[in-house]
């Protein structure tokens, strides 16, 4: 499935709630041999985004391969709307790889937000991937009114009286994550596929791995416009 850039804010709110039919809930994949983080960051000067995808090879979480890539940013900056200023150079960094990778993970949200379908849906619906969002902020949903402060405490995220995702504390003493379903996966395996590759950050591997490239290469341009 080939993106689709909407011509304003009212057509894309439309097609999230078209797209958002398409996300497919399954079991955890039987096979598992490469996980991939993708990663987005808006470089200023030029009005660019710069984009990184890293694939690990699984459960050794060693690089099988890195691409960064960097473009125009096609779309405002509307928070409900993330993807349709990000997804576009995340699907062509990701299109080539489709193959090689058995699990996505993506920062930002999935169904955990107004219409069920921010970027880690709208990569995953795009790409057919099994995916799983990961972000660092809640977008919507009632936060818990406790977390437990050891690794691994977590509470569901709820909005409009239905569960959405995870609030889930990948290491003691630091701020949680917001897992929810992407696409084809479901929040049970979910949230402990992040929690396993999470074992020395906040962020699972692979998203870590990806903002470190991003970030270098970011600072890499704002060196060479400075």
């Amino acid at each position: 499935m080939k993106p689709y850039f909407p011509k304003d804010l009212k057509e894309a709110v439309s097609l999230q709630r078209e797209l958002a039919s398409r996300v497919k809930y399954a079991s955890r994949p039987s096979s598992i041999r490469y996980v991939a983080g993708v990663d987005v960051a808006y470089h200023r000067g030029r009005s660019l985004n710069v984009g990184a995808a890293v694939v690990l090879s699984y459960p050794n979480l060693e690089i099988a391969d890195v691409i960064c890539r960097k473009g125009p940013t096609p779309f405002p900056y509307v928070p409900s709307l993330l993807s349709f200023r990000e997804a576009p150079l995340c699907y062509d960094i990701l299109a080539p790889l489709r193959d090689m990778i058995d699990v996505l993970f993506v920062d930002g949200q999935g169904i955990a937000h107004p219409r069920r379908f921010g970027i880690a849906s709208h990569l995953g619906v795009l790409l057919d991937v099994p995916t799983i969002g990961c972000a660092k902020s809640r977008l919507v949903g009632r936060e818990p009114k406790r977390l437990g402060k050891a690794k691994g405490s977590r509470a569901s995220l709820t909005h409009n009286g239905e569960r959405i995702g995870t609030v889930l504390r990948t290491r003691a003493g630091v701020k949680p994550v917001y897992v929810s379903v992407g696409h084809r996966s479901r929040l049970a395996w979910a949230e402990e596929f992040v929690l396993e590759l999470s074992p020395r950050y906040r962020i699972p591997e692979p998203l870590s791995r990806a903002h470190n490239v991003v970030t270098k290469e970011r600072l890499r341009m704002e060196l060479e416009t400075s």
